[in-house]
């Protein structure tokens, strides 16, 4: 005979990886989030009073 199903410790365990799934999503878009952010200040260069264009 089959050992009775422990549904508790399913749902548990299904739970648990839900959440460690949801923790590395975070962190790969905050790992994208700042990798973008730094391409994006390293391409634009910042103007300092001194270069503003003559009009």
């Amino acid at each position: 005979m089959p050992p009775k199903p422990n549904y508790r410790h399913q749902r548990s365990e299904r739970d648990r990886s839900k959440q460690q799934k949801k923790q590395e999503k975070l962190q790969r878009r905050e790992e994208d989030a700042a990798a973008r952010k730094l391409r994006d200040e390293t391409q634009t260069p910042q103007q300092t009073p001194d270069e503003t264009p003559n009009t």
